[in-house]
């Protein structure tokens, strides 16, 4: 049966949470830190607190606000407001600016999916396969040595004035790609962002990732059964199948 995915030229793929799981990647440096001094704490909230601060930041700039699009400087900035916090003063106490910096760099060690990295290569073989983040292009690169997630292109929505899921920054990774909105499918495991890349003429995947919806990932239904997108995968190893499957 045809799913759809015929004629897509490239796989354009978030990374955040998406592709790499960040907050078991944070948690895990953070508590090793915190190890290290002797601090104590919830390191996982630690972790979200810090990714909710990001979160706010691109709300605010897609909204009009003025803000940095250098995650980088976000993440460096959301930082060092916590670590000077009631909550969390007694960890900033501990760190130097090195080590606060090496802390900031921990983005850039996030670990793959367990389907990630061995999906990847199998729909590499099939199509182009793309990152389009949020994040600045050196995390998305570092990120990539770091996971192996075997990019064709690394695309930063930094380079196009905004953040995602401002429509231009779909606009633009399609423009590089030289392909028109039908080739082209969003991969991610966020409905902001799918919602952001419909509104750019993109297909559409949902790709199930753990905790990272405020609601329950399995409401998520494809527009042939009621829901707004085009496919669901638990995997992107399910997504290297299904885009077999066309061939």
């Amino acid at each position: 049966m045809d799913s759809g995915l015929r004629g897509v030229q490239a796989l354009v793929f978030d990374v955040l949470g998406t592709v790499v799981d960040w907050h078991g990647s944070l948690t895990q440096e953070i508590a090793t830190l915190g190890e290290k001094y002797g601090a104590t704490g919830d390191w996982s909230d630690f972790a979200k607190t810090w990714r909710r601060g990001y979160i706010d930041h691109i709300d605010k700039v897609v909204q009009g606000g003025i803000g940095s699009l250098n995650v980088d400087e976000v993440h460096r900035e959301i930082l060092e407001t916590m670590l000077h916090s009631p909550e969390w003063s007694h960890f900033g106490a501990l760190l130097n600016k090195e080590e606060r910096e090496k802390l900031n760099s921990a983005w850039h060690r996030l670990h793959g999916w367990p389907d990630a990295t061995a999906g990847l290569y199998a729909l590499k073989k099939q199509t182009i396969v793309a990152a389009l983040s949020n994040g600045n292009v050196r995390l998305l690169v570092d990120m990539a040595k770091h996971s192996d997630l075997p990019w064709d292109a690394v695309f930063s929505s930094e380079l196009f004035g905004s953040y995602k899921p401002d429509t231009k920054v779909y606009e633009g990774a399609m423009k590089h790609l030289s392909l028109e909105p039908q080739y082209c499918a969003m991969v991610a495991a966020h409905m902001w962002d799918l919602r952001g890349a419909a509104r750019a003429g993109m297909k559409t995947v949902y790709v199930l990732r753990a905790a990272e919806e405020p609601f329950d990932q399995e409401e998520v239904k494809t527009k042939a059964d009621g829901g707004e997108v085009d496919f669901v995968v638990n995997s992107f190893t399910e997504l290297a199948a299904l885009f077999a499957g066309e061939k």
